[in-house]
């Protein structure tokens, strides 16, 4: 049977008590509540609950006091604010502190039900991944993004806690972590209906970026003959992405400001300004507050963009995370390329995890896609390896010297490695090894075996 979980709901509202103690009872969740919140401390300290839910005011202590308390007792217990005077600032705030969610009263039961068999599952699923009892691999996967690190997982559980209440965030980190995918999550979390748009601001000629997001009006200038919609209008009930947002000049960015304070645009060439709903993901590789100090981005914009900050490790600094995307790239690839590549030996593996990646998750992709076009067997090995990957290998003696053998010899082991699994069967072993029966026929022939 699962572990009875407990949850501990404070308001000094007895109907709400009473309403919400209702909803959320089951056979696997016991619900504890207490009308004042020192009480509920109390309760929190006695029982250590997966999960508080408490009103934002209150007499003697408030839900913001109650956060802080219950975050600095175990920062592993999820803490869900209730208000009734609901606002995207106070939200933020509140989860940059901790909270697990920000809930406007009167509180929906449904998506309260909802949010919190979210949050349950999600601690359950990150202790199966810290624990190492994770069966499946799709297990390690959050909205296209796979990991097992904890930074990761931290970032994913930033996510999923400021999708729903985020108006601009900023997502920060070097080329190839993976900044697209974090946007990509944080949209599809927010569950609103509009659409995902993205602009790579650094592919963007200066003089056409006003007309890119904001549109044009025709006649607006030399060869606009015809109406053309701005990104923003395009992005309107959803997400503007704007990737490599520091490249972008600084006329533009003070048309951006503007338009991202006030959900207003003004196409070019037009005298009536447009309303707009739209929510901005910004991303850039480049330190912000160094270019802002430098005087090459707004300072009010950075603020404005920053409400919340996310930073995307870089490969290197998360190097349990890089045999499961090896993993992950050898079975997409081996489809795509319909090859029967399976995995990858431990000697490239222990090679991968000492390499740097500049590239980061990008160029981890590239090596293993390369490789597995090129491999004819069903492992990846190091002469499979692009050259910059094993260049010092010889003078690195953790790295066991057997991949350097001459390739004839690798091949011969593979035959023999091939044969033996498959008990002699021809068939069996043309398939594990990716190859045709009669060209194994002729390998066997070959190699005298």
């Amino acid at each position: 049977m699962a572990q009875m979980i407990d949850i501990v709901v404070i308001d000094d509202n007895p109907r709400s008590l009473d309403l919400l103690s209702t909803a959320l009872t089951s056979s696997e969740a016991a619900v504890h509540t207490a009308q004042d919140p020192q009480r509920g401390l109390e309760l929190v300290r006695q029982l250590r609950p997966r999960l508080v839910i408490t009103d934002l005011v209150m007499p003697g202590l408030s839900g913001l006091d109650v956060l802080q308390q219950v975050v600095g007792f175990d920062p592993l217990i999820d803490v869900i604010l209730m208000t009734a005077h609901y606002t995207t600032e106070t939200a933020v705030a509140a989860i940059r502190n901790g909270a697990a969610d920000y809930l406007e009263k009167p509180v929906k039961l449904a998506a309260l039900r909802s949010r919190v068999a979210d949050l349950i599952a999600s601690a359950e699923r990150r202790r199966k991944i810290q624990s190492s009892t994770v069966e499946h691999p799709q297990e390690f996967e959050f909205e296209g993004l796979i990991a097992r690190s904890d930074q990761m997982w931290n970032l994913f559980a930033m996510i999923q806690r400021i999708a729903p209440h985020f108006r601009s965030v900023l997502i920060q980190g070097a080329t190839g972590a993976g900044k697209d995918l974090v946007a990509g999550a944080l949209h599809h979390r927010s569950r609103i209906t509009g659409k995902f748009v993205v602009l790579n601001c650094s592919a963007v000629v200066e003089t056409l970026f006003e007309s890119e997001l904001f549109g044009h009006v025709r006649g607006a200038f030399t060869g606009a003959d015809r109406d053309k919609t701005g990104l923003f209008e395009l992005a309107n009930g959803g997400t503007l992405f704007l990737d490599e947002i520091g490249d972008m000049p600084l006329s533009t960015q003070a048309k951006l400001l503007r338009a991202v304070q006030n959900q207003e645009i003004l196409p070019v060439g037009s005298q009536t300004p447009r309303k707009v709903n739209v929510r901005i993901v910004a991303a850039t590789h480049r330190d912000l507050r160094t270019a802002v100090a430098e005087g090459h981005f707004r300072e009010d914009l950075y603020y404005r963009l920053s409400m919340v900050e996310l930073t995307v490790p870089p490969l290197k600094d998360r190097p349990e995370d890089i045999p499961l995307l090896a993993r992950h790239f050898v079975r997409k690839f081996s489809r795509e390329f319909d090859k029967a590549t399976e995995g990858l030996t431990p000697r490239v593996l222990l090679l991968l995890e000492r390499y740097t990646w500049p590239g980061n998750v990008r160029e981890l992709e590239h090596v293993i896609g390369r490789a597995c076009m090129l491999t004819d067997g069903p492992l990846i090995d190091i002469h499979d390896l692009p050259d910059h990957l094993t260049r010092d290998i010889s003078a690195d003696e953790s790295i066991p010297q057997e991949g350097l053998m001459p390739l004839a010899e690798q091949e011969r082991r593979l035959l023999v490695e091939a044969l033996r699994s498959s008990n002699g069967n021809l068939s069996e072993a043309a398939r594990r090894l990716g190859i045709g029966r009669d060209a194994l026929r002729y390998k066997v022939k070959r190699y005298g075996l």
